[in-house]
C-alpha cells in the first residue's frame, strides 16, 4: 500500500501566510496605536499638572499683595487721621481676602497671622483696636485720640 500524500496547493499555503502576516500588521497598528494615545495622556496630564501649580502660585501671590495693600492703606488713613488731631475721624473700606487667621494691632505694628506665614507692617502713629480676621469687605472708622489712633 502506497499512502499517497497530500498535496497543499500554493495558493493554500499563500492564504494561510497572508492570514496570519495580515493579523501581525494589525496587531503593530494596534500597538502604535497605544502607544500614541498614552503619550497625548502623558502630555496632557503634564500640562494639566503644571497649569494648576502656576495658577496656585498666582492666586498666593495675588492674595498676599491684597494683604499688603489691605496694611498700608490701613496704616496711612491712620497717620493722616492721627496728623489731622483729636477731634478727626475716617472711614474706610478695605477688602481683607482669605487666609487671614488672626490680626493683631500693637501699639505701632499691624501684624497679619496667615496660615504658614506672618506678616508684620509698621506704622509712624501708635495705634489700638482690634480689626476681624474673616474675608471680605471692612468698614473701619478710624479715630484720632490725643495719643493714638482708635481702630474699630
Amino acid at each position: 500500500m502506497v499512502k499517497k500524500m497530500k498535496k497543499h496547493s500554493t495558493r493554500a499555503c499563500t492564504t494561510n501566510y497572508l492570514k496570519h502576516f495580515c493579523s501581525c500588521k494589525r496587531s503593530q497598528a494596534g500597538i502604535e496605536y497605544m502607544i500614541v494615545v498614552g503619550f497625548i495622556t502623558f502630555a496632557v496630564l503634564s500640562i494639566l499638572t503644571l497649569s494648576y501649580f502656576y495658577s496656585e502660585v498666582a492666586k498666593s501671590k495675588i492674595r498676599m499683595n491684597q494683604i499688603e495693600s489691605f496694611a498700608n492703606q490701613l496704616t496711612n488713613s491712620a497717620e493722616s487721621v492721627f496728623f489731622a488731631g483729636e477731634p478727626s475721624k475716617a472711614s474706610v473700606s478695605l477688602y481683607l481676602p482669605s487666609g487671614v487667621n488672626k490680626i493683631v494691632i500693637d501699639n505701632e505694628e499691624i501684624v497679619v497671622y496667615l496660615e504658614k506665614d506672618v506678616r508684620s507692617f509698621r506704622s509712624r502713629v501708635p495705634l489700638q483696636g482690634n480689626v476681624s480676621s474673616s474675608e471680605g469687605i471692612k468698614s473701619l472708622t478710624l479715630e484720632a485720640k490725643q495719643d493714638y489712633v482708635l481702630i474699630s
